[in-house]
């Protein structure tokens, strides 16, 4: 009764306000006891994650940081192949996800600013695809799940790049459905349930295809990948609860 109550409210009430509530999210943990999954930005161990999503997918968000499968794998990356947590770094992150927020914040070596429209947890109110920040003012900019919300998404990577210094780096995840070549996208779709059917959530105005990388490329940037297939075994996949097919880029501005 009480793990149908969990995936109903985790289905219907939106990740603002969930970020607002999450300090509750004490009262369920007793819930997940365990050791069968662990989440590598908290540390916490758990005998399964919590449902999420609006089809209330089992074993997804963790009770204690409310990460998601893109926030576990971007915080391996970061942790074991990147120079985030030593080099000194100007970094703006738009959208800042709650799992990563107070760490980043007491991060030294970052001079960390966050950017949203509407989110309250944000410092900077900006337009992604119009920030009127000047040239080269960040190393990092990190924007993930927003493109899918943007009317221009290729605008906003092209003012993203614009932002950036040379040699500055920028994560801008999406959702990408493998099973679209090219992104699907239509402005002129505006019913919520349309949308939810053709993009996957109410407020996407577009899914992102296998195109996704040349789209990053489009704005000038180069592109790595970092894929979970091919950087973890079968084993960390499950215990960490990541997305087998995501692919992580790293978008390079040379």
């Amino acid at each position: 009764m009480i793990s149908k109550l969990i995936k109903i409210i985790v289905k219907i009430v939106p990740r603002p306000w969930m970020i607002r509530l999450s300090k509750l999210s004490i009262l369920i943990r007793p819930l997940y006891l365990g050791n069968k999954v662990e989440c590598p930005i908290c540390g916490k161990h758990y005998k399964k994650f919590m449902p999420y999503g609006n089809k209330g997918l089992k074993n997804r968000m963790c009770p204690n940081c409310l990460s998601l499968e893109r926030h576990r794998l971007l915080w391996i990356y970061l942790k074991n192949y990147s120079d985030f947590f030593t080099k000194e770094y100007d970094f703006l992150h738009f959208a800042p996800e709650q799992p990563f927020l107070k760490t980043f914040k007491n991060l030294k070596n970052l001079n960390y600013k966050t950017a949203d429209i509407i989110s309250p947890i944000a410092e900077l109110r900006l337009d992604i695809m119009d920030t009127k920040l000047p040239d080269n003012s960040y190393d990092i900019v990190f924007a993930n799940h927003v493109l899918e919300h943007v009317s221009n998404d290729i605008d906003a990577m092209k003012e993203i790049y614009r932002i950036m210094r040379p040699n500055g780096w920028a994560i801008l995840q999406v959702p990408i459905n493998p099973n679209y070549q090219t992104t699907d996208e239509d402005l002129t779709v505006t019913d919520p349930k349309e949308r939810e059917k053709r993009f996957g959530q109410y407020d996407h105005l577009r899914f992102h295809g296998l195109d996704y990388p040349k789209r990053l490329q489009t704005a000038g940037f180069k592109v790595k990948e970092f894929s979970v297939k091919n950087n973890f075994s079968d084993s960390e996949i499950e215990r960490m609860r990541l997305d087998n097919n995501e692919i992580l880029y790293v978008a390079i501005k040379e």
